[in-house]
């Protein structure tokens, strides 16, 4: 009888792993091998770094990928709202001293949605940490912001006249699925699971509150996109941005903008969504490799 691939020990595994950070478990994904070149993976609302997964099967050969879930997100923690402040700023702290607690000195951002917003404020905290970025479907620009973003702003501008409605928007199943599809024709590349499982955590208690918080945060990171983009035509970082162009939530015009401030910047407009590895995860990971070579 010959040998059967299926039962072949995976060459490089992922573990799923907690440390203690400021009294909060933080749950995290890590792929060896451990002395390889890291990425660290910030995901994405209302994902965690279980959207990761796809690269830590194509990647981890050749590279320590880790992926941890912020404080109210996936498998960390989940304080109270009225005992944690769901900001920006402390989620930035948080995931800076989960790389101490690691003992990452240098490492490839990999920014998604939330990601981006936490990671400038990490990259800007310590630049000497920060060997490339990798930006997919994260916004520095205020013009990255698209039309869906205007009951958004009237929300920031005064919360409880417009609280109840961004709930019922925000946080429904309907918005769920749409980050995912946007306006992909080919509605039968997603497996529903994606948004069925986020709005399972989604309507977990506890939840609705602790994004509705960290989502009227997010007007400080729209105050915030000048100092960022200062610090990309400051600093010419290594940078690849990769954008699904289906996309809902932000805009196409984004890409340049960065090329703008990074003109050596690789830029990739991808036949995917605003969770492009959703559907496009072999031709992420090819241009990652390219990338990081």
């Amino acid at each position: 009888m010959g040998f059967d691939d299926r039962n072949r020990p995976v060459q490089h595994p992922t573990f799923y792993r907690t440390t203690r950070i400021d009294g909060l478990s933080i749950f995290y994904r890590e792929g060896r091998p451990k002395d390889a070149p890291t990425l660290l993976l910030l995901h994405g609302f209302p994902s965690a770094s279980r959207m990761y997964e796809p690269l830590f099967a194509r990647l981890s050969d050749r590279y320590r990928l880790i992926a941890p879930d912020y404080p109210g997100f996936g498998h960390s923690d989940w304080p109270d709202p009225n005992a944690f402040a769901y900001t920006f700023d402390r989620i930035a702290h948080v995931m800076n001293r989960f790389t101490e607690a690691l003992g990452l000195s240098r490492y490839t951002f990999y920014l998604q949605d939330y990601g981006g917003p936490v990671g400038f404020r990490m990259a800007l905290a310590h630049p000497e940490r920060v060997q490339a970025l990798i930006v997919q479907n994260a916004v520095a620009h205020n013009a990255g912001l698209g039309p869906l973003w205007g009951p958004r702003r009237a929300f920031w501008a005064d919360r409880a006249a417009n609280e109840a409605a961004l709930r019922a928007n925000f946080l429904s199943l309907a918005a769920t699925r749409t980050r995912h599809v946007g306006s992909d024709p080919n509605v039968d590349r997603y497996d529903p699971d994606l948004w069925t499982d986020e709005y399972a955590f989604l309507s977990q208690p506890g939840q609705a509150d602790i994004q509705t918080n960290l989502f009227y945060d997010y007007r400080t990171n729209v105050q915030a996109y000048p100092k960022w983009q200062a610090w990309l035509r400051e600093r010419q970082p290594r940078l690849l941005v990769l954008w699904g162009k289906y996309d809902p939530s932000f805009d196409i015009s984004e890409p340049e903008s960065y090329r703008r401030d990074v003109p050596a910047a690789e830029v990739h407009v991808l036949d995917a969504g605003h969770f492009a590895l959703d559907t496009a995860a072999d031709q992420i990971a090819g241009l990652v490799r390219g990338f990081l070579k």
